[in-house]
Formats: structure tokens, C-alpha cells, sequence
């Protein structure tokens, strides 16, 4: 009951208002142009909290005005017709605008080919078909959605990823498709509402990402689609974001007619532009299950208030809900140079911390990074590089109905917890032609011989074999070192189509194991989603 009432009201808003406040895409080839912008010492920009609006993007800098520098203008062969010309290179596919009605439909597609030299040296494939469809209603209120029809044959190990989860990375549940394929469906969709400028409200089935890295440790756009609503308030220099979101567990049985096992988590994460320089970021969610020993729970209205701490109340709940603390921090070094970092607490005992003795519900993460724009005074150079640190069971729980997961992937790093990685990037544009290269180095502790070492967030913690003694890399040590090199051409900065040929390399090393993966590809796509596959 309270559910339904709680979306009720979120309807009774949206269907009586007005919107052109769409999100700036998570992935996209010139990113790094507008961070260079909204990191400049001479804003109070927020930029951990991702996907960004349009609007706060365009007061700093014009994306419009950006993606018109790649427009390729027609002089020669006259005969091709101009408007075929645009729709290819320039524009939207379909472009509506009209007594403050606007729309635009694109096909999104991405058509894949490659061979795995070091594997079976069989044709691997994508092939992925769909659409999307932007607009706005006045100025106040936009709206988005897209669908994707897929159908893939991945290189080894991602292939016995998707066979011990059931899911493509980022994208999905699997069914089987032809001898060694898989096909799967993605979809997502919003709507976003902005009565002031103090506020923006967006309800819709997607990602949500904080942070200034590559990875989140916080919570990141790592796991599958999922229906959110979002609160966001700008106030002076303080920008703070109400997320409340329905996730999906696959894990534990659930019965035909009520389809999978549902759980809730609600954020709040509080940014302040301490300067020009600075921002610092509180972060603290809390995750439970909908249905405990006592019956149906739904969703905890003890959590919707937006300004509450979720600690002291899930305690004096005496509830077994999962809460966990976090802190996000950047600062501009110099006009060119950002650091930035995280720090993630799941449990946290002080005397347990300083005995040092490795006590497993240490559960703690961190992370260090930097970004260099225009390195070597290289116009558009752009370097990165960071490090996570996560402890092993961090983001588990009892049950994963309370884990820190979605669809069986976790909502922060791939990887899940138990593992060090180094992860450091370099990308270059030249007009319409992009060239990316990146190199993961990894080392984590798998699980063996049935225990549970920590890394797969959604065994229960209380399956650890020890008490003390437990460290990173515990268990089956393995070493991962992850090459790719990408040169892609912009067709159209509209849509994001472009063709790309790459490399990737991927060694995994244990004591009793080497798998070599070498995966040469070349691929046509609209590149509007980020799928992490470097793990």
C-alpha cells in the first residue's frame, strides 16, 4: 500500500507539468572536452553525480555548439542529396519542433565482429538493434527511452561469466542463441522534471553513477537497469541527491507468479564546493529485502524522509538492513590536474582497524586517482589513472535479498570486493578520429575448494572460513592484466555512431591456470552506454 501510494504521488506530479531537461550520456567520445570545462577553477561545478543535466553542462559550456565542430559540410559530388548527406553525418535521423514540442528519433545500433587469435579462433559477433527517442514539452519537462534487441557470441571468459551469472554484463538475462550465442533484451527510459532551479526530478529505469573516477566504489553504472526516482537540490554550493530504487536478487527462489525476489535501497549523497577547487561528497545508502520473516515489507517509509541519517534509524529499527557510509572527494591541483578519491565504509569497529589483525568484518574500500587534461600542453591528451582497494566481504551481507547487488551484478565495481586493481588510460582525439588506450592491472582472491574468501558479494558473509587473518588477495590468487587499444571515427556527433577497430588483450594467471585471450575486433555502433567487459 504505501508503495503504491509513494508512486502515485510521483505520477500526480509529472502528468500535471511541463519540460528540455534530458541527461547528458554517461559514455561519450569528447567526455573528457566538457570535464576539462567543468572541472575549470573558475565554477562551482558538482561532478560526481552522474548522468549530469544538459542544462547545468550548458551553462559552462554549449554541448550543441561542441558537437556542430564535427559537422562535415558537403562540397563535392552534387548529385548525393543534402538532405541524405545530413541525416547521415549531422543530424537526427527524425527532428520534431513544434509549438514547444521537440523530439528526436534515432536508430541505436552497434554491429560487431572479431576473432579471439588465442581462444577458439572462432567468429565472434554482436549484433544489436533498437531505437531512441528524446523530447521535451516546454522547457520545464523531458523524457528518453530506448530498446535494444541483442543477439552475441562473447570471447571465453566473458562467455563463462555470462554462464555462472545468466547475464551480460551492464545488459541483461541470456537465453541461449544458436551453437555457442546468447540473446538478451535492454531497455531503459525517464523522465525528468525541473519546477526551479533549485530542483530536478527524474523517475525512470536505468543508471545511476558517483564518483569522479572510472570506477565507482560508491555506487556506479556497473549492474543492469533498474527503476529509480531521483531528487536533486542545488542551494547555494551544496548540491544534494535523494535516489530511491527498486533492485531485482536472481539468487534466491522465488516462485513463478510473483517473479523474482525484490529489494529496495534509498541514497542520499550530499556534495559542497568547499572552493573553486574543492568538493567534498558524503554518500550513505541503505539496502533491504521486500519480504523478511514477518511478511511483506515493501518499501521501508522509515527511509523515505530525504533528510535523515539511516544509521541510527535502521538501528533503532532493530532491523538486519545493509547500511554503509561513504566519502567522495576532488581538488584541482593545478589548471590541468584533478585528484580525486573515495572511501567506503560497510562495517567499521576502530579497535578492530587499529589491532590490524585482519578481522573479517573489516569491510572497508578505497580509492585514489588523477586526471590530466591536455598532458604535455598536447591539446586534447588526456590521461587518467587510478586505484581501488576493496577488502574482502565488503558490499555482502546475510542474504543477498540485503547485498550490495542487482541482477547479480554488483551495483558498485565489477569485480565485486577481495581484489587491488590498477587501472590507467590514455586518450587522444584529432577532429572526428579518437584513439583510447587502457591497461587494468588486477589481483584478487577467488574462491576455492567451497569456501568463501570474500570476492563474490552474494555469498553470505557468514560462510568466512576464518575470523582473523583475512587480507586482499586471500584464496586463489589470480592476476589479471587487461590490454585495449581503440582507433574510432566519428560518423555522426548526433547519435554517437562511429566505426572502431581494436585490440584486446586479457591474461589471467593463477598457480594452476593461464588463460590468454587476444581479441581483434572492428565494429559500427552508437556508442551511448558504457558496458564494462575489464574484469
Amino acid at each position: 500500500m504505501r508503495k503504491s501510494v509513494f508512486f502515485l504521488f510521483f505520477l500526480f506530479i509529472v502528468v500535471s507539468l511541463q519540460g528540455q531537461q534530458l541527461n547528458f550520456p554517461l559514455t561519450n567520445p569528447y567526455f573528457y572536452q566538457i570535464e576539462e570545462n567543468l572541472y575549470a577553477p573558475d565554477n562551482y561545478f558538482h561532478t560526481a553525480v552522474k548522468p549530469w543535466l544538459k542544462p547545468e553542462i550548458d551553462k559552462l559550456i554549449n554541448t550543441d555548439s561542441l558537437q556542430n565542430e564535427y559537422i562535415i559540410k558537403r562540397n563535392f559530388n552534387r548529385k548525393f542529396p543534402d538532405f541524405l548527406w545530413d541525416k547521415i553525418f549531422n543530424e537526427h535521423l527524425i527532428s520534431i519542433n513544434k509549438d514547444g514540442f521537440v523530439a528526436n528519433i534515432d536508430p541505436v545500433f552497434n554491429f560487431e565482429l572479431g576473432k579471439d587469435l588465442n581462444g577458439d579462433n572462432k567468429t565472434k559477433y554482436v549484433n544489436t538493434r533498437g531505437f531512441l527517442v528524446e523530447g521535451s514539452i516546454g522547457k520545464d519537462f523531458s523524457f528518453s527511452t530506448t530498446f535494444y534487441e541483442n543477439q552475441a557470441s562473447f570471447v571465453d571468459y566473458l562467455s563463462n561469466s555470462i554462464a555462472n551469472t545468466s547475464v551480460v554484463p551492464g545488459q541483461g538475462m541470456v537465453r541461449s542463441f544458436g551453437k555457442s550465442g546468447f540473446d538478451y533484451s535492454w531497455a531503459s527510459g525517464y523522465i525528468s522534471y525541473t519546477p526551479s532551479k533549485y530542483f530536478n526530478i527524474q523517475f525512470g529505469h536505468g543508471k545511476n553513477f558517483i564518483g569522479d573516477g572510472y570506477r565507482s566504489l560508491l555506487l556506479s553504472d556497473n549492474s543492469f537497469n533498474y527503476p529509480y526516482l531521483k531528487i536533486t537540490t542545488n542551494v547555494w554550493r551544496f548540491k544534494y541527491t535523494n535516489l530511491y530504487a527498486e533492485f531485482q536478487d536472481l539468487k534466491t527462489p522465488h516462485s513463478y507468479d510473483l517473479g523474482f525476489r525484490k529489494k529496495y535501497g534509498t541514497f542520499h549523497y550530499l556534495s559542497y564546493a568547499v572552493n573553486k577547487r574543492l568538493n567534498v561528497g558524503l554518500f550513505e545508502s541503505i539496502i533491504w529485502q521486500a519480504q523478511d520473516s514477518s511478511g511483506f515489507r515493501g518499501f521501508d517509509i522509515n527511509y523515505l524522509n530525504p533528510v535523515i541519517f539511516f544509521r541510527p534509524v535502521e538501528f533503532s529499527l532493530g532491523s538486519p538492513d545493509n547500511a554503509l557510509l561513504g566519502l567522495n572527494i576532488s581538488y584541482e591541483l593545478a589548471d590541468r590536474y584533478v585528484i580525486y578519491g573515495q572511501l567506503l565504509l560497510d562495517e567499521f569497529k576502530l579497535h578492530e582497524v587499529l589491532a590490524g589483525n585482519g578481522w573479517w568484518a573489516n569491510k572497508q574500500a578505497f580509492q585514489l586517482g588523477v586526471k590530466v587534461f591536455n598532458i604535455f600542453n598536447i591539446e586534447s591528451l588526456y590521461v587518467q589513472s587510478e586505484f581501488n582497494f576493496v577488502r574482502p566481504y565488503t558490499y555482502s551481507h546475510r542474504s543477498s535479498l540485503q547485498n550490495y547487488g542487482h541482477y547479480n551484478q554488483a551495483l558498485a565495481h565489477p569485480i565485486g570486493a577481495n581484489f587491488w586493481e590498477s587501472v590507467s588510460m590514455v586518450k587522444y582525439k584529432y577532429k572526428r578520429l579518437f584513439t583510447e588506450y587502457k591497461l587494468n592491472y588486477i589481483i584478487y582472491g577467488a574462491d576455492s575448494s567451497g569456501f568463501n574468501f570474500g570476492k563474490d558479494i552474494f555469498r553470505s558473509y557468514e560462510d568466512h572460513p576464518k575470523e582473523y587473518n583475512n587480507f586482499v588477495g586471500q584464496g586463489l590468487r589470480t592476476n589479471v592484466i587487461y590490454n585495449d587499444i581503440r582507433i574510432s571515427f566519428l560518423i555522426n556527433p548526433r547519435t554517437n555512431m562511429n566505426i572502431s577497430i581494436g585490440v584486446t588483450d586479457r591474461l589471467e594467471i593463477t598457480d594452476f591456470s593461464r588463460k590468454h585471450s587476444n581479441y581483434f575486433y572492428i565494429g559500427l555502433r552508437t556508442s551511448l552506454n558504457n558496458f564494462y567487459y575489464d574484469f
